[in-house]
Order: structure tokens, then C-alpha cells, then sequence
């Protein structure tokens, strides 16, 4: 009779334990551009966003300017990247980690050319805010590159439920506020995923994460940072010091996918936002 109530026991704890490591089935991380967190939590919309979500009242990007923010969002470091000139980097990444394990990936940039594009820009599109086209095991092979798509996918595999494990949505430099300013790129979130964010059923397994790249402030970096989805309780904040490389951590520990021995490895978890 005590070993039986002794494996129960056993048991619910390894139950509430795996819950607590589910916390998400998919993410989405729509990066915006070059806004002082003070900034960005007085528009209306993103306000309302963080009263709904998690508030991660204490993030900052880790470098100025922005290329170096992107690829510390999938690589655990700037590499000493302080520049947004064109760079090719022999290194691996989130892409690399969520393979080993079977998951999948992709980047929804707006007005991406296709065709694992090169160039530093075309239009309002600019590689230096695709992350993974800097990295030269995604740039040189074609079936990786494939992952890297024009934005307007995102909700033709949202909505027919086709959704990667893990996407990046990077607006183009007028959605993202870089040209436009925090009131444009915020009347631009609302009317692109004001619908989603919306809906409680299709927040069911995913969580959203709404973050920016830098602040406008060179000697300072607070940028605003919400989580949206089932799983986050409501209205919650956390006040620690937290950074790229916190969600970079967090994706890791989420789907055990180990880390990428740098910065990731050390980094602080967000806590205290979960239900």
C-alpha cells in the first residue's frame, strides 16, 4: 500500500513537472525597430497588449546598432558585431538546435525577394534584419534558405494550421517603425495580428513573444517586450534584468534542445509570467 501511494506520488510530481516545461507548443517573435521602451508602452495598442500578456518590464537588446541584436536573437552572441554592413558567419544556431531534435523553423521577412537573396536590400526589405541570412550554413544551402519566405506565408500556414515550430516574422522598414516612427508601427501591429491576439483560440498553443531590436537610445537599451498566449498569465510582469539571449534560453530549456555555449547558456530565464 506505501510503495502504490509513494509511485502516485512519484507520478503527479512528474506530471506537474512536464506540464510546467510546456509551456508552448509553437513561437512566434515579431521583432520591431529602434524604440526607448518608454516609448513603446505608451501607445495605446502595444499598452493593451501588455496589460492582456506577460510585460518583461526589464529587457534591453544587447549591442547597438541592429544587426548585431539579430543575430544574438539566434545565436547567443554578436560575435563583436557592432555594424550594420554585410556579414557571413561559419557558426551555428537556434536552426542548427531545433533540427537535431526534429522541429522545425522559418523566417517570415516582409518583402523578402526569394530565392535566398543576397543583396543588402530591395525595397523596404534588408538583410541585415534577417538573422539567419548571415549564417553561412543557411545562406549556401538551398533547402535551408528555403525556410527564409516572403511574410504573406505566415497566415497562409497559420491559418491552414501549417505554422513551423519556430518563426520569426521581421516586418519591413516601414511596418517595423524604423522609417515610420512607434505610432505607425504600432497601428501597423494591430491591424496585421490585432485578430490573433484577439482570439483565444488560436493563442491556444502558441505563444507570441512582441519585442524590438534596440531602444533609440545609444547609451541605453530598454526595449519593450510582451509574451501573449494561453499559457502567460494575464496582466503579469516580471521585473528582472533580462535580455536577447533570456529567449533564446528560454526556446532552448522549452524543447530541450541544449544550448549553444555562449551567452544563451548563462543568460536569465523570465519567471513569475506563466500560469
Amino acid at each position: 500500500m506505501k510503495k502504490t501511494f509513494l509511485s502516485l506520488v512519484f507520478l503527479c510530481l512528474s506530471l506537474s513537472s512536464q506540464s510546467e516545461a510546456r509551456q508552448f507548443e509553437k513561437v512566434v517573435i515579431i521583432v520591431l525597430e529602434n524604440t526607448n521602451e518608454q516609448q513603446a508602452i505608451s501607445h495605446p495598442y502595444l499598452k493593451l497588449l501588455a496589460d492582456q500578456g506577460a510585460y518583461l518590464s526589464q529587457m534591453n537588446g544587447v549591442i547597438h546598432p541592429s544587426q548585431g541584436n539579430y543575430i544574438a536573437m539566434i545565436a547567443g552572441d554578436t560575435f563583436s558585431i557592432n555594424h550594420d554592413f554585410k556579414v557571413d558567419l561559419d557558426s551555428n544556431h537556434i536552426g542548427d538546435l531545433l533540427e537535431s531534435k526534429g522541429r522545425s523553423w522559418k523566417v517570415y521577412a516582409e518583402g523578402y525577394p526569394g530565392n535566398c537573396f543576397k543583396g543588402t536590400s530591395k525595397g523596404q526589405y534588408v538583410r541585415k534584419h534577417v538573422p539567419f541570412m548571415s549564417m553561412l550554413n543557411v545562406s549556401t544551402n538551398p533547402t535551408r534558405c528555403a525556410n527564409i519566405v516572403n511574410s504573406q506565408e505566415f497566415f497562409q500556414d497559420y491559418y491552414s494550421n501549417q505554422l513551423p515550430d519556430y518563426s520569426l516574422f521581421i516586418p519591413d522598414n516601414s511596418n517595423n517603425g524604423h522609417d515610420t516612427g512607434i505610432d505607425f508601427a504600432g497601428a501597423w501591429l494591430q491591424s496585421t495580428f490585432g485578430g490573433i491576439f484577439s482570439n483565444p483560440i488560436a493563442m491556444q498553443n502558441t505563444l507570441f513573444i512582441i519585442t524590438f531590436d534596440e531602444s533609440s537610445n545609444y547609451f541605453h537599451n530598454k526595449i519593450y517586450t510582451v509574451f501573449l498566449g494561453a499559457s502567460v498569465l494575464p496582466g503579469s510582469k516580471t521585473n528582472q534584468k533580462l535580455d536577447h539571449y533570456s529567449i533564446l534560453k528560454m526556446i532552448e530549456i522549452e524543447w530541450d534542445l541544449g544550448h549553444l555555449g555562449r551567452k544563451d547558456a548563462t543568460a536569465t530565464l523570465p519567471q513569475g509570467i506563466w500560469r
